[in-house]
């Protein structure tokens, strides 16, 4: 009895100072471009009324077989491109106004590729037993508008965020008790 609570002592203060066991994760959107700049780049090398859209699986936006794609039919593409009558259809980019010309024959895809890092600091005990956490987020992403009629690229436009860099913190008093807790409010409140 004497020699297991010495070792009970020990193995809890080895795991109480292992960060390294809290857990750790990533999220990417394949295919990975590198980094925010390196998609800010590809899409750039894509000239309005000129590149065909074979070019654009070349540079990384394939929007056949490429992931993470998404279809904007031709309504949505002139409320996304158009959305104010007030708007003179001469001050339209050009792209746009043939987009609205070619009407159905008009479609755009929303490419997005995103890289996050999740880490985990503190204590192994007071994360283990859901008392608090703090996760550090750290990562980046990238959308790209390209909008194609006739085997032709009509428009592009990108957004994003170049960097991310965020903490979650979450503390619960009554640590592994809190969900229960949760639940137990939520079924006296209805």
């Amino acid at each position: 009895m004497t020699l297991r609570f010495p070792l009970s002592l020990g193995l809890c203060g080895v795991l109480a100072a292992c960060g390294s066991m809290l857990p750790r994760g990533s999220t990417d959107t394949p295919p990975g471009f590198a980094s925010f700049e390196e998609a800010q780049a590809a899409v750039q090398r894509i000239a309005p009324l000129q590149t065909p859209t074979s070019e654009l699986p070349k540079l990384g936006f394939d929007p056949v077989a490429g992931p993470n794609v998404t279809l904007i039919p031709y309504p949505d593409i002139v409320g996304r491109l158009a959305p104010h009558p007030g708007v003179p259809y001469e001050k339209l980019d050009v792209g746009i106004r043939r987009c609205i010309e070619a009407q159905t024959a008009c479609r755009g895809y929303v490419f997005h590729h995103e890289r996050q890092d999740r880490r985990r600091e503190g204590s192994f005990w007071l994360d283990f037993l859901n008392v608090r956490r703090t996760t550090y987020i750290k990562g980046w992403w990238f959308d790209a508008l390209i909008v194609v009629t006739d085997g032709t690229v009509l428009f592009r436009n990108y957004a994003g965020q170049a960097s991310t860099d965020k903490v979650d913190r979450q503390v619960n008093p009554l640590g592994p008790f809190q969900p229960a807790g949760e639940s137990a409010g939520s079924v006296l409140i209805h």
